[in-house]
């Protein structure tokens, strides 16, 4: 896929998170434990795949506009009567952001150690 698209993606991906994250969330019991904590985890690391492929930029920019994002996002909860800000979510944010880019670096060394064994 093209740069454009992977950028129109992560738009709509960006909007599509913070209408549920703004959402009212029925009460309801989970047979998972910290459901909520995993789908922060699981969206973030999905929001940075996206990210890195949208756009060009230094790592460490993807960690602070994503984890900004969070933030905001932990903000915004904390002040909607039905919602409320958890600083574990924000952990989890931060968790999903770094484990993308570790599995990914992780994967791109490997990738790249397999085709220069393969071209010599």
């Amino acid at each position: 896929m093209s740069r454009r698209i992977y950028q129109a993606l992560f738009i709509i991906i960006i909007i599509a998170c913070s209408l549920l994250f703004f959402k009212e969330v029925k009460s309801s019991v989970s047979s998972i434990t910290h459901i909520d904590k995993l789908a922060h985890f699981g969206v973030f690391f999905i929001l940075t795949g996206f990210l890195k492929r949208a756009f060009k930029a230094p790592i460490w920019l993807y960690i602070v506009i994503l984890a900004a994002y969070g933030a905001g996002v932990e903000y915004v909860q904390g002040m909607i009567p039905h919602r409320q800000a958890s600083f574990a979510d924000f952990v989890a944010d931060v968790a999903g952001i770094l484990s993308y880019l570790l599995i990914s670096a992780v994967w791109h060394k490997r990738h790249a150690k397999a085709k220069q064994s393969e071209q010599a």
